[in-house]
């Protein structure tokens, strides 16, 4: 499989992610516009969207893994994760360095959208261990 195949198969399973950062934006933009700090709201949407790309490299990551067949050993994980955060980290560190101050709130974007996909996770999760 292509690694396009593997994209294309992760953003059709992660509809849910995909309108979390959806939200996030419209919410930020909506906040900030009224208040006259437009900029704050394009950079929390920026950091969600840096979010959702990690979200579905992640899943297409994994997509590919096991439709070849060969799942990754916790080390591979772990790099392959590593490398991906480090891309995602240095791009919204640069957006914040460049667009001082207002383009600090990229890294507010970026982690509000993996603090709710996380809980979006975990809530299924942990109520199927729960009714084991």
């Amino acid at each position: 499989m292509s690694h396009t195949l593997g994209l294309v198969e992760a953003v059709t399973r992660q509809r849910r992610a995909m309108l979390l950062a959806l939200a996030l934006a419209v919410a930020a933009l909506w906040i900030s516009i009224p208040m006259g700090r437009w900029q704050v709201g394009v950079f929390v949407a920026a950091g969600a969207g840096l979010g959702l790309v990690n979200h579905l490299l992640t899943e297409a990551s994994l997509v590919r893994s096991v439709d070849a067949g060969d799942l990754l050993t916790r080390k591979q994980y772990a790099l392959s994760s590593l490398v991906r955060l480090l891309g995602i980290s240095l791009v919204a560190v640069a957006l914040a360095v460049v667009f001082w101050p207002d383009g600090a709130t990229v890294l507010v974007g970026l982690a509000l959208f993996h603090t709710i996909a996380l809980v979006l996770t975990g809530l299924p999760l942990l109520r199927e261990i729960k009714n084991s």
